[in-house]
């Protein structure tokens, strides 16, 4: 029996979908699959729990070790392991009935917001031009958390010709966020523009149109500089394409970029044989034309978009160029022939890109426009190199940009030390130990360390450290963490406790808070191996009603001030769900679902009715009422009527309810049995 699970999409919620399977005694559905997501959690699974520290709010004392396996990547680890899970560590206790309220995560200008980590947030921002969001992911200041009412200047990063929708190839290829994590500037990284150039195109292809210099120039940087703290210093670093880009972006906005860096750029776009070059190389790249970019080459958009032609608009700007010779390097594989690289298309496209750079950095010369140029003796057209060239313009940026070159001393001392010591995987610390509500944190490369005399001193990280930003962090309504990270028993997930809640996290849900009488409700039905699963959505009050609900991976959980939090699951929420969820005429749950009873079947109990569901007679509801006491006099469903097969109808003169072996008539009033 196969169903589309429905959340409640009436309060915002997600849909996910139902597999075949028997009814279980937990649950009237089958099971379902969670909604998946790219990112997957740091690890930092706590074999020992740590006593609690006695410390100020301003300085942390010595407690016992914590020890903690390495974390994967925060985003592109496909695999975990890790040593066998404890039990779920004991839970706050609830506040209050209701959660404290959430801050308010939307942004304006954006349509979708996810933290990956602390100091990692993707967000959709939302392009007028282009009549859709456009995906940018920012690598915050070193000093974002330390000093919250500082602001930084912007390094965007370019992505190359085939550039992925899901993450840029900075963060997939590269080591720049273990690089840029004590570098005091927000990395700006758009996702996406396979093939774009980065430029406003005449006409759509592929089914975009990419307007993507109006996008990065006008329409991201009030995002960036009202809500993520940044200021309009902005330095411009691309590899390939978006060196190309880098350039002519630069001198098209004279002004906007204070740096501008191209790695294996092509500096000329108009020289001879260069159009037809880029039409091969972006048919190549996800079958894109590129006269619907400029159009022919006889058009002036081609000599407006070729750094060559607007190198004097240059002038003032930090230039950074270099390419490599395109024979075989130290990050290359050595074919047969001595010299040359097993990368025959890097070879080639490294030697274009020598050319126009020398043709360039000789125009610059000419003009008496400074540049630092790097002729590389050898590397082909790969990542390896970019990495290389990120790291040696970083002096170059830092100053353009006006930031230190090299992140200040720091140290760990007091409770955190230990903690950081027995926890290598989190990396040098890039701040001291600053003070935040409740206690101190500090942090490191790959995480943060939390410590207070209250909660002891505690490791956040990977996704569940950026749910616990995006819900304030200790100054939120989560407080601080009471735990490091754990495993859950199932080894599926993992979680922290904090002192007015817990974060869970999947590879396929994400990391999402569960908190007041919610949380409590689940954590007594068996936490995430009770019937809802994991947490999939974050808790939201409902739309039109006093409630609030959250979405777990077999249902959801409600809550209202008179009848408090209970869950719907299964096959009896699609059915709560078809009918309007708490805006029908059902309302709120007032109890989580109850069985099995009969024939394995289940039952939830609402303010105005109720909804039955057995394998056999499918999901129904029946209003409290006439026919629900009638019904009720002959035993319910164990009684000779059996369950519901259908909603009340109305009939000539009254209602009707059918059920597996006869039916109730309303009629004046009257319920009668048939």
């Amino acid at each position: 029996m196969a169903a589309a699970l429905v959340l409640p999409t009436a309060a915002g919620l997600t849909t996910v979908a139902a597999a075949s399977a028997e009814p279980t005694t937990t649950t009237s559905a089958t099971t379902t699959t969670a909604p998946t997501t790219t990112a997957n959690e740091t690890l930092a699974p706590v074999t020992k729990k740590p006593a609690a520290a006695a410390t100020t709010t301003t300085k942390s004392a010595a407690p016992t070790t914590t020890t903690t396996v390495a974390p994967t990547t925060t985003t592109s680890a496909t695999t975990t392991t890790t040593v066998a899970p404890p039990p779920p560590a004991a839970a706050p206790a609830v506040i209050s009935a209701r959660s404290a309220a959430a801050p308010n995560r939307s942004i304006p200008g954006v349509s979708k917001v996810q933290w990956i980590t602390d100091r990692r947030v993707a967000l959709w921002v939302d392009s007028p031009a282009m009549g859709a969001p456009f995906q940018v992911q920012v690598m915050l200041a070193r000093d974002w958390n330390a000093k919250p009412d500082a602001r930084f200047p912007a390094l965007y990063m370019l992505d190359g010709l085939r550039a992925r929708d899901d993450e840029s190839g900075w963060t997939i290829e590269t080591d720049a966020a273990n690089f840029y994590a004590d570098k005091n500037v927000n990395v700006i990284l758009p996702v996406g523009g396979q093939s774009s150039f980065y430029s406003d195109w005449l006409e759509p292809d592929n089914g975009k149109l990419y307007q993507l210099e109006t996008f990065l120039t006008k329409e991201l940087p009030p995002v960036l500089q009202n809500s993520l703290r940044t200021t309009d210093t902005r330095g411009v670093i691309g590899l390939s394409m978006g060196g190309t880009s880098a350039m002519f972006l630069a001198a098209r906005n004279p002004g906007f970029f204070k740096f501008a860096g191209s790695f294996s750029g092509y500096l000329s776009t108009t020289s001879l044989g260069m159009p037809q070059a880029l039409q091969y190389a972006m048919q190549d790249a996800g079958g894109y034309n590129v006269s619907k970019m400029w159009g022919p080459p006889s058009n002036p958009l081609w000599a407006a978009h070729d750094p060559y032609i607007q190198a004097e608009n240059l002038k003032g700007t930090s230039l950074y160029i270099s390419s490599g010779s395109g024979m075989a390097g130290p990050y290359d594989q050595v074919s047969g022939i001595p010299g040359v690289s097993t990368n025959y298309a890097g070879m080639g496209l490294e030697i274009l890109s020598r050319l126009t750079s020398q043709s360039f950095a000789t125009k610059l010369n000419k003009l008496g426009i400074p540049a630092q140029v790097n002729y590389r003796p050898s590397g082909t057209h790969s990542w390896p190199y970019w990495q290389f060239e990120m790291h040696q313009a970083w002096p170059q940026v830092a100053n353009a940009l006006g930031v230190e070159t090299a992140a200040p001393a720091c140290g760990v001392g007091g409770a955190i030390a230990p903690v950081a010591n027995a926890n290598p995987w989190l990396g040098g610390c890039v701040t001291g130990e600053y003070p935040v509500a409740g206690g101190v944190a500090q942090d490191f490369r790959n995480g943060r360390i939390f410590n207070s005399g209250a909660t002891g001193t505690q490791v956040l990280t990977g996704m569940i450290g950026g749910e616990y930003q995006a819900m304030g962090g200790p100054a939120g309504p989560l407080g601080l963490p009471v735990t490091s990270e754990l495993g859950t028993p199932d080894g599926r997930g993992r979680f922290n406790h904090f002192q007015a809640g817990s974060i869970y996290w999947t590879p396929q849900s994400g990391a999402h808070a569960v908190r007041g009488a919610i949380r409590d409700e689940w954590a007594r039905q068996g936490w995430e191996t009770g019937p809802l699963g994991y947490p999939v959505g974050d808790e939201i009050n409902t739309p039109t009603k006093d409630g609030a609900v959250q979405g777990f991976e077999i249902g959801a959980m409600y809550w209202s001030p008179t009848t408090g939090a209970n869950s719907v699951q299964g096959l009896i929420m699609q059915k709560y769900g078809q009918m309007g969820y708490e805006n029908s005429w059902l309302g709120f749950p007032k109890a989580s679902e109850q069985g099995p009873i009969r024939d394995g079947g289940r039952f939830s109990v609402f303010q105005n009715g109720n909804i039955y569901w057995s394998p056999l007679s499918g999901a129904w509801s029946i209003k409290n009422g006439p026919i629900f006491d009638a019904w009720g006099s002959q035993g319910y469903e164990g009684g000779r009527l059996g369950y519901p097969v259908g909603d009340e109808r109305p009939i000539p003169g009254g209602t009707q309810q059918d059920f597996q072996f006869g039916n109730i008539t309303l009629i004046g009033g009257n319920a009668q049995i048939h």
